[in-house]
Parts: C-alpha cells; sequence; structure tokens
C-alpha cells in the first residue's frame, strides 16, 4: 500500500414437532452447498466493495502511522460524499496502477496549494487571501521546499505525512479521484493503537 477501512437468509417460521422428519444427506449437503455459496457471496462483496484490509509498508506517513499498521479501508463514503482536506485516503498512483499508496488529501478541487519551505497554505474561494494549514502531524525536520498548483475539478493533491520521506504529488503530480480506493476508517494493530479514522485533523 504505502511506498516507503452477513445477513443469513431468511428462514421460515415453523412450529415444533416432537418427531422432525429427517432430511436426506443429500438434502443436508445441499443446504451447506447453499449456506458456504452465501457466505462467501457476501464476504467476496464486503471485500471488494465496502472496506479492505492494508499493510502500512514504508514511512512516508511517520508519525502517523508505521510501517506494518494494519488498517481498514472504508471504500463506500466516496461514493455518497467528496473527500475532504485533510483525509487520510488509500489509492493508486497515476504513475503506478498496481501500487497502493496511503496520503493525505491537502489540497480539493478549486484551491490553490503554495508549499513555501514547510509551511503550506490554501487558497480558494472561501479563503480569497489565503490561510495557512496547522499541520501537527508533520515530522519536525519537514522538507523545505518551495510549490504551487491550483487543483482542478476531479483532482486531488496528496501528501505524506512525513514530507522528507514521502513520494507524493509534489513528484507525480494531481491524483484523479477515480483512483481513490477510500478512506483509512480503522487500525487494528498495533492493538495500542487501535482506533477510528485515525490520523483524522481538522486541517482547514
Amino acid at each position: 500500500m504505502e511506498e516507503t477501512t452477513y445477513q443469513p437468509e431468511a428462514v421460515p417460521s415453523v412450529e415444533s414437532q416432537p418427531t422432525p422428519p429427517t432430511k436426506s444427506k443429500k438434502s443436508d449437503v445441499w443446504e451447506f452447498v447453499r449456506f458456504a455459496a452465501t457466505v462467501i457471496v457476501v464476504v467476496v462483496g464486503v471485500r471488494m466493495f465496502i472496506a479492505q484490509p492494508f499493510v502500512v509498508s514504508g514511512t512516508s506517513m511517520v508519525p502517523t502511522f508505521e510501517n506494518k499498521d494494519y488498517l481498514i479501508i472504508d471504500e463506500i463514503s466516496y461514493r455518497f460524499n467528496k473527500p475532504e482536506r485533510g483525509d487520510v485516503i488509500v489509492f493508486h498512483p497515476p504513475v503506478d496502477s498496481a501500487t497502493y499508496y496511503v496520503k493525505r488529501i491537502i489540497g480539493v478541487p478549486g484551491d490553490t496549494v503554495s508549499i513555501t519551505h514547510s509551511v503550506v497554505s490554501i487558497t480558494n474561494a472561501e479563503h480569497p487571501d489565503g490561510m495557512t494549514l496547522t499541520e501537527p502531524y508533520i515530522t519536525p525536520d519537514a522538507e523545505h521546499s518551495n510549490y504551487s498548483v491550483t487543483v482542478p475539478e476531479g483532482q486531488y493533491f496528496t501528501m505524506g505525512d512525513n514530507r522528507p520521506a514521502s513520494f507524493d504529488s509534489r513528484k507525480w503530480g494531481l491524483l484523479p479521484k477515480e483512483k481513490i480506493i477510500g478512506r483509512v476508517f480503522l487500525r487494528l494493530y498495533p492493538f495500542s493503537e487501535i482506533g477510528v479514522f485515525p490520523g483524522k485533523v481538522e486541517i482547514n
């Protein structure tokens, strides 16, 4: 991911019988096959369309996520809501559609993102004079670089929290929305860091 979130079939009610009729072995096997198929369909459906597990590989999101953190990705929310500035997301970068990255959204459509040394500011319709982002999650030795880009509709600007070690939008450009898999919903490991929406910070 990182270069560096059963409803059983309805059973009709029956009255209890003192001596229920016995089922044939063939019927038992068929019932088991139906049950197993239902479970497989549900599990695969959840895995493909609702939530997926990922293991962090690398250090580009330190200190928010460490190497080998185990995350669950919410894949359904962005079908109904737009990604927001500050969300931590998993996606396929435009430079490698087979790889998964985890980064933080810094710029959304309509934003002009400006980086001066390690300070990030956003200019948009709501903040025509610009606003400076408060980013408590970045490392003290944040990379000192200058960068500016305006984010068009359907695109996002992402960066890793460990700026000096992150291969992100500063290097490969803007992220198309269709490349986003989902947002980080749960951290399940390490056990001492279990939590919902880990890394969520209001930065605007």
